[in-house]
Parts: C-alpha cells; structure tokens; sequence
C-alpha cells in the first residue's frame, strides 16, 4: 500500500485557495493542475508500506497526534520546488501558531518505529499544498510569484490521517485512519 500520512484543510480554505489559482490555471493549462478534492498537508509521505505493519503503524500515529496540540493554520503564500527558476511543482505555504515541525517529525519517528520509515526522512520539512506538476522543469517564478501575497483565513487544524495513494485509480485518496490531535 502506498500511504501517507496529513491534515487535510476544511472546505472553506480549499475554496479560497481555489480562487486564487484559478487565474493561474487559466494561464497555464498546459500544467497538471492539481484540486481541492487532492490538497492536504503532507506531514509524512511513507510511500509503499506492508499490511503487516498496518496495526503497529496506527497505534503510532496515534500517540503521536495526542502528543501535539490543535494548531490553527492558514494557507499563504506560494513557492515551487526545487526553486522557482527551474522548478517542477508549483505549491502554496502553509503557516502555523504551533509547530507543525514537531508534528511531522513525531509522525515521522512513530512511522519508523513502526517499520514504515519515510523514505525522504531527513529533508527539511516545507508543509505545502501541491496545486500544480510540469513533467519538465521550467520557470515558475511569476507563477509563483503571483501566490505571494495570498494570505486564506485561519483554520484549525483537528486531526491527522492516515491516507491510502490509489495510483490511477478512484478513489484517489482513501481514509484508513484519522487521529485527534490534542
């Protein structure tokens, strides 16, 4: 199973986030544009996972959710990776009151502990909305620069998931499990 672990935004924060970009879509057509059914926080991508680790995996992640407290977020701002100038992924920024650092390292090590280790454990964690993919990299900068002063309403961010990647197939994204934070 390919997983990964997220918050997902309530719908009133994807709509405002689908506002700002449609002009974005609407200049760039070309790109593999992303939606609001498909945004969420990555806090932990653990990529092909086994079934038998699956009861240890959630047990984890759910001690790890109660260690941390709800975090009010706000999507803002945009950026592309790896850099704007020759980049692949077009994202928008998430901010936070709390440490959404903590929460995706804790995610993280419970993950690890549990036999499904993140593959790009290690990289410096950058929470992002994916809104957008070019198979080439190119020039995202005015892209990317147009999403700079986007600043959505705050939102409190409840729950992780746990959160099951269908490659092309439907559903996209299933739910396996979901875990208060505290």
């Amino acid at each position: 199973m390919r997983l990964f672990v997220a918050i997902v935004p309530p719908p009133g924060a994807l709509a405002e986030v689908e506002a700002a970009v449609a002009p974005l879509k609407a200049a760039r057509p070309e790109l593999r544009w992303t939606g609001p059914q498909d945004w969420h926080l990555t806090l932990a991508f653990l990529g092909e996972v086994s079934e038998s680790v699956l009861g240890d995996l959630t047990a984890r992640l759910g001690r790890a959710a109660s260690r941390h407290p709800v975090q009010r977020l706000s999507v803002r701002g945009g950026g592309a990776f790896p850099r704007p100038s020759r980049a692949s992924v077009l994202w928008a920024g998430l901010a936070s009151d709390g440490d959404l650092n903590a929460l995706a390292a804790s995610v993280a090590a419970g993950a690890r502990r549990a036999g499904a280790a993140p593959p790009d454990e290690g990289r410096r964690y950058r929470p992002h909305l994916t809104l957008a993919r070019s198979r080439q990299t190119e020039d995202f900068s005015e892209l990317a620069g147009s999403l700079d002063a986007f600043q959505g309403q705050a939102w409190e961010a409840t729950e992780i998931r746990l959160i099951r990647s269908n490659l092309n197939a439907s559903p996209r994204y299933q739910d396996l499990g979901r875990w208060p934070l505290r």
